[in-house]
């Protein structure tokens, strides 16, 4: 699908006073649209909307992109792009592990709306590739043959991938939403009855200890356990 600028048009400009859709890339489109959702929720990111936004009509952004999954698509890798940014594997294949892992929380965090939209997405785009190299050759490293270091790459990227979105999700709520939840681990749990729920009332002082650094830190570090452990019957 194309615009028509018109004959009459000067050259380098378009109609009705937009910018010359020559000047929309694919960057330039990916920028926009992360810009948007954060600003306003995943709801807002159509492409008329998006064309608004770029000041060109919508089916230009279709010269540089099939749709708007593929929008999403290129949101995606672009979160696996931020996390990989001065990235350098380790020596020890659990701290190249590790590290990737947080810096995908990282870029989730960073970005919450665009990761609720896109963290389910498998993007297969160049930084996803590079990502997925890394994570499987630390694996491989670990001592896994080629069936056993895929299964664990996703087993491992799905699970980081759900915490980082997640968290994403509680961040994208609204503040008193988002306050009410976390108060009440300081309130409504510490008033549950003993007597129904003696457990429970047992670790209520405990529970608002495990914050959100302390969850994926202490559920990362329980895969990773298990993947050693693992790695050494291997």
């Amino acid at each position: 699908m194309t615009e028509s600028t018109g004959r009459d048009a000067p050259p380098g400009k378009a109609r009705r006073g937009r910018p010359s859709t020559t000047a929309l890339n694919q960057k330039r489109i990916l920028d926009t649209a992360l810009a948007l959702v954060e600003r306003e929720g995943p709801d807002a990111l159509t492409l008329r909307r998006l064309g608004a936004e770029l000041g060109a009509n919508h089916t230009a952004v279709l010269r540089h992109f099939s749709g708007k999954d593929e929008i999403l698509l290129g949101l995606a890798d672009r979160l696996v792009e931020e996390a990989l940014d001065g990235f350098a594997p380790a020596d020890d294949w659990r701290r190249t592990l590790e590290t990737l892992a947080r810096r995908m929380r990282a870029a989730c965090l960073a970005h919450p709306q665009v990761a609720l939209l896109s963290t389910t997405r498998v993007s297969r785009r160049a930084a996803e590739f590079r990502g997925a190299d890394v994570v499987v050759g630390a694996l491989r490293a670990a001592g896994f043959d080629e069936r056993d270091a895929a299964r664990y790459y996703r087993s491992l990227v799905d699970t980081a991938l759900a915490l980082s979105s997640y968290e994403a999700a509680a961040a994208a709520l609204d503040g008193r939403s988002r306050e009410g939840d976390r108060m009440a681990w300081r309130r409504e749990y510490l008033a549950v009855p003993p007597a129904l729920h003696p457990h429970l009332a047992a670790v209520a002082p405990y529970l608002a200890e495990a914050d959100d650094d302390d969850r994926f830190e202490t559920t990362l570090g329980l895969l990773l356990d298990a993947i050693a452990a693992r790695a050494d019957a291997a």
